[in-house]
């Protein structure tokens, strides 16, 4: 999936989206794509002469790529909220020029909860790990016009 394509999956938008590309594997596997180019809102300050991406957006990524593996459940109005992060775990830096790619899974369903797990890397090399859960609400808001 192109951006373009996440937009009718995903209800982020505009610098929110943080996703590049994103496919779902044969195994349930969703894997996203993010080239960080510098210019991103987040890195604006984080930090001056030495950027780099924080946490909080490495794990926002991986979360946008799980909602990939949900794609048959995320229907019109429905909206992906994040409900916890666990055992995260930060090993590489993420910094301009970067390609991140992220590897997520659904572990367990309790409807409306799901649970994920993810890594993030650049180069094949671990930069972040989670586990994290969020709940699916549907009728949460009416889903934002194509462009």
């Amino acid at each position: 999936m192109n951006r373009k394509e996440l937009e009718t999956l995903l209800p982020h938008r505009d610098s929110m989206l943080l996703l590049d590309e994103a496919e779902l594997d044969e195994n349930g596997h969703a894997r996203g794509k993010i080239l960080i180019r510098g210019n991103e809102w987040f890195l604006d300050g984080h930090f001056p002469g030495h950027p780099v991406v924080p946490g909080v957006i490495l794990c926002e990524m991986m979360a946008q790529s799980a909602c990939v593996c949900l794609r048959d459940e995320m229907k019109e109005g429905t909206l992906p909220f994040y409900a916890g992060l666990d055992k995260v775990k930060f090993r590489r830096p993420v910094v301009p020029g970067d390609l991140f790619e992220t590897e997520c899974e659904i572990t367990r369903v309790f409807k409306p909860m799901w649970f994920a797990k993810g890594v993030g890397r650049v180069n094949g090399e671990v930069c972040v790990t989670a586990d994290f859960s969020f709940a699916l609400k549907e009728n949460a808001a009416p889903k934002p016009e194509e462009n």
